[in-house]
This record gives structure tokens, C-alpha cells and sequence, in this order.
């Protein structure tokens, strides 16, 4: 007569669990703060760069880190077209304007696509997060991809995050996506530094606010998920005009509108870690 096999809970014990694993800092950084939006197309990239410049402007020592694998826009914001150096062990970050890139940009063409699985992906970030000299670094800025899989997952759970920002417009397609991330980061414990609303308005040559996109949405989402709403970044010419030239308003014009916006972002950033 064979032996019945035992139950589940007679097999392993109701108190016993698996160690969950450390998480591992991204060496020769201090503070990692990742940049999410769930949604494409909400200007995620420009407030990226931009918000790395501005803590670059505070006296930080910061790195950005594309982490776009399929569509990478550092090096175009960023103006780069050079190949990072290697020892045949670890890719030296490029520097552009005093702060420390990388990207899967800067390894092959600009208009060859990245036709890769998860597994592939998942490994090209742990490369540029365990296998880069980064070096000395206040923040590593992180511009990562729109929505919720397998680059966000690698972060939250292989790498240790100290906090993310999130960027959305105020349009009702967006904010579902913005929900569908706060959710996420919380499921993951991962720390929401607030809600940015980007391109909320332009102002126009009479000098009225146009909210093209709605009002209100991203500080409504903020509100109801107990999140900081940080506040908001209007649209203007210059942003795109700066962006496309290789050289973000931060560093172009840093006595602009705009750039004052992200100079705040960068000083509560600065006040809150070091």
C-alpha cells in the first residue's frame, strides 16, 4: 500500500518563509530616483533630463540613466553620439554637461529597433545598473519606460530605489495609467515622491492660462492615493525647441520660467536625502 503524499500545509510549516533577497544599490550611487509615467507621450524624458540638470545647477553629483530599452531619448535630448569606452569589463558612462549618462542609445544605431524579449530586457538593465562605472554620484536619475512590466518589476524588486516620481498629463486616458502605477509602486514598496503635472497649460499672446488637456486631474489623483501633488510644469515652445537641439532648457536657459520650476523640483529632492 503506498503512502499517501502529504498536504502542503503538513509539508512546510505555516511560519516557515523564503528570505526575501537584498536588494542591490547601484554602486557608486548614493540615491536612486526613477522617473515612471505608466503612459507614453506625457513628456516623462524631457522632465527627466531636465530635473537632472537642475540638481546638477544644486551642487549634486548626478547620472541619468535610460532605461527605455525600446525607445531610448537621452541621446537625443542630451545631444550624444559618441559610443561609451569599455575595459572588456564595465562601460564607462558618457558625460554630458557635467553628469554621467547611459543608454541602449549609445549602443547601436538610432533607428534600429530593439526587438527583444523580457529576459533580454531584464538583462540590459541589470548590465547598466551592475556593470557601468558609475562613479561618486549624489543621484542616478532613472527615465524609465511607460507602463508596468518587466523593467519596473527589475528595479523595484533586484534594485534598490529610493524613491520614484511620477509625471502625467491631466487627460482622463492618462491618469488611468498614472493610477495603475501608483498602485504598482505600492504593491512593490516602493516610495512615491509625488505627482507632477505636466504640459497642464500654455499661455497665450493674451496672456490667459490654456489648459488644453483638462485641469485639476494629477493633483485630484495625488489627493485621493495620499500622494504629494508637486505641482505643475506648463507647456512652451522652448522646452521642445531646447530638447531637440541636444541642450534641455535647464542648461540652455536656466534663468527661464521653466527651468525655475525644475530647480524647485531639484531643491526639495536635495532637502529630502542629503
Amino acid at each position: 500500500m503506498s503512502k499517501e503524499k502529504p498536504e502542503l500545509s503538513d509539508a512546510m510549516p505555516a511560519k516557515m518563509s523564503r528570505k526575501t533577497p537584498e536588494k542591490n544599490p547601484i554602486k557608486g550611487t548614493k540615491f536612486t530616483i526613477a522617473i515612471s509615467s505608466a503612459k507614453g507621450g506625457v513628456g516623462k524624458s524631457t522632465f527627466a533630463t531636465n530635473l537632472a540638470l537642475a540638481l546638477k545647477n544644486r551642487g549634486c553629483k548626478v547620472g541619468i540613466l535610460d532605461a527605455d530599452i525600446y525607445g531610448p531619448s537621452i541621446p537625443k535630448m542630451l545631444g550624444i553620439n559618441e559610443k561609451p569606452k569599455s575595459d572588456g569589463q564595465k562601460l564607462e558612462p558618457v558625460i554630458k554637461y557635467d553628469i554621467q549618462c547611459m543608454s541602449i542609445g549609445f549602443l547601436t544605431d538610432e533607428q534600429t529597433p530593439m526587438i527583444w524579449r523580457g529576459p533580454m530586457v531584464t538583462s540590459a538593465i541589470k548590465t547598466f545598473t551592475q556593470k557601468v562605472n558609475w562613479k561618486n554620484l549624489d543621484f542616478i536619475i532613472v527615465d524609465m519606460p511607460p507602463g508596468t512590466g518587466d523593467t519596473q518589476l527589475t528595479f523595484s524588486q533586484d534594485i534598490k530605489i529610493d524613491g520614484a516620481i511620477i509625471v502625467s498629463t491631466p487627460q482622463e486616458v492618462a491618469l488611468l495609467d498614472v493610477i495603475r502605477g501608483i498602485k504598482m509602486f505600492d504593491k512593490l514598496g516602493v516610495k512615491i515622491l509625488g505627482l507632477v503635472d505636466n504640459m497642464s497649460f500654455f499661455i497665450g499672446e493674451d496672456a490667459k492660462k490654456y489648459k488644453i488637456f483638462g485641469e485639476g486631474g494629477v493633483k485630484k489623483t495625488a489627493e485621493k492615493f495620499q500622494k504629494e501633488f508637486l505641482g505643475e510644469v506648463p507647456i512652451s515652445p522652448e522646452v521642445g525647441k531646447f530638447g531637440d537641439e541636444g541642450k534641455p532648457i535647464v542648461e540652455s536657459d536656466i534663468d527661464h520660467e521653466i527651468s525655475k520650476i525644475y530647480l524647485n523640483f531639484a531643491d526639495k529632492i536635495k532637502s529630502t536625502y542629503l
